[in-house]
């Protein structure tokens, strides 16, 4: 885009409908009633334990009044009395929040020792019932918002992102994205999923809501007139940009109306930098700055750090040495940065930022998954994802939430637009589900993940669209945390816990893993104790992050002998673990007889 000597600023080419990064198909869709929530899914009988049924774990309820019932020391025995008369290794685990007990069967248990097991129960009349403890998992669904069959770019299997295969992992939780943009008009399909962003045009020509700098990224709409951004430029209306972008991300889902979001767990916060005619590089500079933790003068901090920022913007010329400090000073405090290729169909090493280092540039293909006919390319390009192309029909572009305001916000509406702004929040939203899968990960480890798991590209792509269409599904489950394969680690060194002292630790040396340690760590105690409540317990990782398994309370009962789960994916396997034990309270003593580690 040309300079215009009257405004003298730096344009974004994004701002508006006609300009190269976007490109409206007017394909309003009515919004629909909020469908009525569902009851709860009720237990089906077919829980009961059957002769010959396979399991590694068994739920016990003993009947009312049995010794069992109320005593894990009688519960215990009664596993022991089961192992003996069966020849099984049958140990009580710890007690359920119904007061049922859960036992564990040794490993790898055949269906015919397991249903001796169950047969010894079952002849005990002081036990009520015995159910193996299930291996649940989660269930993919097609959402039920009314318009979801339209996203063709999230599960169609010629050119679709793959996304429902990766819901069963994560949806996105505790993640917030950045949506660096026109910022944010009202919508009832993405309002669930805002947080706080702000305003960071400083420039009144350019916000036209009448201010500076201030913290309501609303977006008032950025249409223009005839020649206004520059001389032939012909005039457009408000785009909603940053709303149409932020829907592909984050619109919630399953809640019976409209669009589902890529990561729709996640959080939104839209930050302000593109209003008429655009945005200048400086305004941007601070934006990311802040959105990715960082401090700005004049600004108050940011309490909705992002750990993704999507920029759908760009423009001509190389990457700016200021530029590029802002992204390394993000990418360094932890935030991947996803930016859009640009839609001038030439090679991207001309489109700023996306040719600078250390962000994932992005390509757009279209519904045959063939790179778009718009879509810059080059080697600088890391991946290509779904950005729609309209020519044929409105259908083959993207879906979002959009305004139907031609210059101001009215009612909210949903449409297809096409270009690069429309693929990069495919990638920012599949970043989301994986830092959700895996925090620890680095925007180094997720751009190589990303690249690592993309798959060929159905059609054909002149001129290099880096590494393929990327795969949600796939790149998900290579990054998730580890999950339990039933390897034990264990001590059983006795460690006397002083009454009302300091907090003494046990020592566990785990080697010979790989990655990341389970997302469901099983942790066993063993702890002799005349009053339970007043110890404290943690874990403490290798890297002497401490996870709290057990708080001081109110509980007179004595000992603790239970298994708990931690989440400890973001933790390294191998090094030296340490169960950390305190009594907090006088007059009662105790002993840690032994702990372990299943992975």
């Amino acid at each position: 885009m040309r300079t215009s000597p009257e405004l003298r600023r730096k344009l974004i080419s994004v701002a508006a409908v006609s300009a190269a990064l976007l490109t409206a198909a007017p394909a309003s869709v009515a919004v629909a009633q909020e469908a009525a929530p569902r009851p709860a899914a009720v237990p089906v009988a077919q829980t009961e334990a059957a002769p010959g049924i396979q399991a590694e774990r068994l739920i016990v309820g003993y009947k009312s009044g049995a010794t069992e019932a109320e005593s894990n020391k009688a519960a215990a025995a009664d596993a022991a009395a089961k192992a003996e008369k069966t020849g099984e290794d049958v140990d009580f685990q710890r007690r359920l929040g119904t007061g049922a007990a859960l036992v564990e069967l040794g490993a790898n248990p055949t269906r015919a020792s397991v249903a001796d097991v169950v047969a010894q129960y079952r002849a005990d009349p002081q036990v009520a019932y015995v159910v193996p403890d299930r291996l649940n998992k989660p269930t993919a669904v097609t959402p039920n918002d009314t318009e979801y069959g339209k996203q063709w770019d999230l599960f169609e299997s010629t050119a679709g992102m793959n996304v429902p295969g990766a819901w069963d992992t994560t949806t996105g939780s505790g993640v917030t994205v950045a949506v660096i943009d026109t910022g944010y008009v009202a919508h009832s399909d993405l309002a669930a999923n805002i947080v706080g962003g702000y305003d960071f045009i400083s420039d009144t020509a350019v916000s036209v809501d009448g201010d500076g700098r201030d913290s309501n990224p609303a977006d008032p709409g950025d249409w223009y007139n005839d020649n206004e951004c520059g001389q032939g430029i012909a005039a457009s209306t408000s785009s909603w940009h940053g709303t149409h972008v932020a829907g592909t991300i984050a619109a919630a889902t399953n809640n019976g109306k409209g669009v589902a979001g890529i990561a729709y767990g996640a959080k939104i916060s839209p930050v302000r930098v593109l209003g008429k005619c655009g945005g200048y590089d400086s305004d941007i500079i601070d934006a990311i700055t802040w959105a990715s933790g960082g401090t700005v003068s004049g600004v108050p901090a940011n309490t909705n750090v992002a750990k993704v920022i999507n920029m759908s913007l760009g423009g001509g010329g190389a990457c700016s040495t200021a530029t590029q400090s802002a992204i390394t000073g993000a990418v360094n405090r932890g935030t991947t940065v996803v930016v859009a290729a640009g839609n001038e169909n030439q090679n991207v090493s001309n489109a700023s930022p996306a040719n600078c280092n250390n962000v994932i540039a992005v390509a757009a293909t279209n519904r045959a998954g063939s790179r778009a006919s718009y879509s810059n390319y080059g080697s600088l390009v890391d991946i290509a994802a779904p950005g729609g192309e309209t020519r044929t029909s409105t259908a083959n572009g993207i879906l979002s939430t959009l305004n139907s305001g031609t210059k101001t916000p009215s009612s909210e509406n949903y449409a297809s637009y096409q270009g690069t702004s429309m693929a990069t929040p495919h990638i920012a939203g599949l970043v989301a589900l994986m830092k959700s899968a895996n925090s620890a990960l680095t925007p180094a480890q997720i751009e190589s993940a990303v690249k690592a798991n993309a798959r060929p590209l159905p059609g054909t792509c002149s001129g290099g669209c880096g590494a393929g269409l990327a795969d949600a599904a796939k790149t998900v489950q290579a990054v998730k945390g580890g999950t339990s394969t039933g390897t034990t680690f264990s001590s059983t060194t006795a460690v006397a816990i002083p009454d009302n002292g300091a907090a003494i630790e046990s020592p566990i040396s785990v080697t010979g893993r790989s990655g990341n340690a389970p997302s469901a760590l099983q942790v066993g105690v063993d702890i002799t104790h005349t009053y339970r409540g007043d110890l404290v317990i943690d874990l403490v990782a290798p890297d002497g992050s401490a996870y709290r398994l057990k708080s001081a309370a109110s509980d007179s009962a004595d000992n603790v002998n239970t298994t708990y789960t931690v989440n400890a994916a973001g933790e390294v396997a191998n090094g030296t673990w340490k169960l950390r034990v305190q009594d907090t309270a006088a007059q009662d003593t105790g002993t840690l007889n032994g702990w372990k580690l299943t992975f």
